[in-house]
């Protein structure tokens, strides 16, 4: 696979709009970023980092259908490190893979251990969400020592048996999902739809929104999409290799904060104690929010998790 550098003009069109509305986004919370791309050989290609402040490294792994760019509201208040906040396969500007035509785990451990290789990190601690959480928790079991410490903000995807929303389910079935796409061309109110279905509220956010839209008209975004709706479910069910089982948390061994929404359409509050009691090492804030808890609670997020890390795992953290 080559590199994700536009060759047409609507690809050249469509990446300078995310940029600008990326760029509009750290603008609006002052956050000083800049992007890095780094050779990922089990993707072929390359993944897009956006690496801001100084410290330690901190490693930010955002849901599956979205841009790193969502974390720039919590990164104001995440002083004293460095982070890291990484485009998944397929969206942002990391280059796409064909998720259903090959094992997904093997693929995203794969891709955030040589993700850490290319920062120059043999470990670290990571802040993630939803897939981001499941691949971060992935890397973990695969990789122990890997991960020091996991802030894990929202329901991490498929854990203890949970799904997304119906009309995200079908977005697995094949022809249904290309469709429901067509249905829905990207748009500001489309992308009020989206956040709705989180359970979240974005008015006022038009920066948010604005990413959204743009992330979602970029060359590769529709394929990804959908190829990773197969690759996680088969018919709207989800995939029993993919779920994040009890016996999976139990052998967790690095500390998690979970910052839990109580709206979290994902998971309810009782699958997070749930979760809890499984884990050995966990710490359980419930927050008044969905799907993204940092968007309307960002200090009371951040404080949570600058907290969290700063008592937990940032003196093992170790370059290469």
């Amino acid at each position: 696979m080559t590199s994700s550098t536009p060759h047409d003009r609507h690809s050249t069109i469509a990446v300078g709009e995310f940029l600008d509305a990326q760029q509009r986004l750290l603008d609006r919370f002052g956050v000083r970023a800049q992007s890095r791309f780094i050779d990922i050989p089990a993707i072929s290609g390359r993944a897009h980092v956006l690496v801001a402040g100084h410290g330690p490294p901190l490693i930010m792994v955002i849901g599956g259908l979205i841009p790193a760019a969502f974390w720039v509201p919590l990164m104001p208040e995440l002083r004293g490190h460095t982070l890291y906040a990484v485009d998944l396969p397929g969206f942002g500007l990391t280059d796409p893979v064909d998720y259903p035509h090959q094992p997904l785990r093997p693929l995203v451990v794969g891709f955030l251990a040589q993700l850490l290789d290319g920062i120059g990190c043999r470990n670290a601690q990571f802040v993630t969400q939803s897939q981001g959480s499941l691949w971060s928790t992935w890397l973990s079991l695969d990789h122990p020592g890997t991960v020091v410490a996991q802030v894990m903000v929202g329901c991490p995807a498929h854990i203890l048996g949970t799904t997304a929303p119906a009309p995200m389910r079908l977005m697995s079935v094949p022809g249904i999902g290309r469709a429901m796409l067509r249905m829905q061309p990207p748009s500001a109110r489309q992308a009020g739809r989206v956040f709705a279905s989180v359970h979240e509220d974005v008015s006022g956010l038009d920066e948010i929104r604005d990413v959204l839209v743009t992330c979602e008209r970029l060359p590769a975004y529709a394929d990804s999409f959908l190829g990773l709706m197969r690759a996680v479910m088969r018919l709207g069910r989800v995939r029993p290799e993919i779920s994040l089982t009890e016996p999976q948390l139990a052998q967790v061994d690095h500390p998690v904060l979970m910052i839990w929404g109580d709206n979290d359409p994902f998971g309810s509050p009782e699958v997070a104690r749930r979760a809890a009691t499984y884990l050995t090492d966990a710490q359980l804030h419930l927050v008044p929010s969905g799907h993204a808890p940092w968007f309307r609670n960002a200090e009371l997020v951040g404080d949570l998790v600058t907290r969290f890390v700063g008592e937990r795992g940032e003196r093992n953290s170790s370059t290469l």
